[in-house]
Formats: structure tokens, C-alpha cells, sequence
């Protein structure tokens, strides 16, 4: 346990994917203070390095994986590797996610549409696909995925992005039914306007100063990410 913490994720195993910035980084550093051996996944392995630098200056340990999560082979791959190393997963936290472009839809080229929804959707059914067999190892896998207010509203331009979003909420809805029986959670996270890079570029004239910090909203993920958690397949606003 790191002096900053309380460790109530004492001796878990979390991954966090997008963990080089924002809230990945945020969410990664917290469950490292609380305790956890965090597995940092990303593309931007000095953003990697630098979330890796503030948990051990903290007193954490952690371990990275630099891969484009758009490969599906290393996310299987991934899978196999924790298996053979821990034998299990506790917590899964699927946060990695791209905006695409804020156009009409009719105006998306393909190859963005197909970018969103492989790390939006696709992405992260290969990562429970792979990582299944890990959290019903566990005593208590708790699964953990990040969603907007665009998925249950209708904003224009917004096509891509919140229909990846809508994707998403259904898919960690149906797993969380699914494995209900077998001791495994799986909720979604809303985390309202929080100050990221994502956030600045959607909305370029807004003072990023004026919105919280990431830190501000990982109470909840560690909440979702206990042991005696209950919440099963609900969306929880940070």
C-alpha cells in the first residue's frame, strides 16, 4: 500500500487501457495508491512512461504494454501473458476511446468510422473476449467501461462517436447479465465534462481550466472496482 492511499485495492490486479493520459492515467495512478499492481495499456509509450514514473515516485508499482489496441492479436496475446503471470485478473478498466471527426455522417470517410468503432466497440469485446476466463478467476472480477452522454442523446455531428458509444453500453450490458451468476461485474462509467485532450478538441473554445481535473472523478472507479461492489450493469455517473 502507498502512503496515499487506503488500500482498498490491496494485492488486486488492474488493467487500465488509454492509461497514458487523461482519465486512464488518473484512474491507473489511484488504483496503484490504493494498492493494486496496475498493467498500463496504451500506443503513447512516453505518456506510458510518464503515468508509470508518477505511480512509482508514489510508492506503486506498475507494468506497461504499449500496443494499438485496434490489433486484436495482441489483445489475445495480452490475455495469455497475465494468465501465465498472475493466473488471473481482478479488474478490467476499458477506457481507451477516439472521437473520430465531428462531421454529418454522410460526410465520414470510411476509414474513420471504422477507427472509432474498432477502439470504441470492437476493441473492447476482443478485450473481454480475452479477458473472461481471467476475471472468473478471480475471487471478485469487476469489469469497468467508460461512456458519454452522447450515447443516450442525439447530437449532431456526433455520429460515430456516440453510436460507438450506444455500441458499447450494450455490449457491457449484455456481458454484465451473462456472467452475473458467476460473481463478475461489469458497470459503465459516465464521467460527465472532465478536462482531457478529447474534451479540448470537440470543444476548442472552452477553457479547459473551468473543467475538473480527471483525478476528480476516480472515486468511482475505485467504488466499482471493490471487492464488495454489488452494482451490476449500470451506467454510474461520476
Amino acid at each position: 500500500m502507498t502512503s496515499s492511499g487506503t488500500g482498498r485495492l490491496q494485492g488486486r490486479i488492474a488493467l487500465v487501457t488509454g492509461a497514458s493520459r487523461g482519465i486512464g492515467a488518473a484512474v491507473a495512478k489511484r488504483y496503484a495508491a490504493e494498492g493494486a499492481q496496475v498493467i498500463l495499456v496504451a500506443r503513447t509509450v512516453g505518456g506510458l512512461e510518464e503515468t508509470d514514473d508518477a505511480i512509482r515516485a508514489a510508492g506503486g508499482t506498475a507494468i506497461l504494454v504499449p500496443f494499438d489496441l485496434a490489433d486484436s492479436v495482441k489483445i489475445d496475446e495480452l490475455g495469455a501473458r497475465l494468465y501465465e503471470r498472475f493466473g488471473k485478473l481482478d479488474i478490467l478498466v476499458g477506457n481507451a476511446a477516439v472521437l473520430g471527426a465531428l462531421t454529418p455522417l454522410t460526410h465520414l470517410d470510411p476509414p474513420v468510422w471504422d477507427r472509432v468503432m474498432a477502439i470504441n466497440v470492437t476493441a473492447n469485446w476482443r478485450l473481454l473476449r480475452s479477458m473472461d476466463p481471467l476475471l472468473r478467476r478471480s475471487d471478485a472480477g469487476r469489469a469497468i467501461f467508460v461512456t458519454s452522454g452522447a450515447a443516450r442523446g442525439v447530437f449532431p455531428f456526433w455520429g460515430a462517436y456516440a453510436t460507438s458509444k450506444a455500441a458499447l453500453e450494450m455490449l457491457v450490458r449484455t456481458y454484465a447479465a451473462e456472467v452475473n451468476e458467476f460473481g463478475v461485474r461489469a458497470n459503465i462509467v459516465d464521467p460527465g465534462v472532465v478536462r482531457t485532450e478529447m474534451r479540448a478538441s470537440a470543444f476548442p473554445g472552452e477553457d479547459p481550466k473551468t473543467l475538473p481535473a480527471p483525478e476528480a472523478i476516480t472515486e468511482i472507479f475505485v467504488a466499482l472496482a471493490e471487492p464488495s461492489c454489488r452494482r451490476n450493469g449500470q451506467i454510474v455517473h461520476a
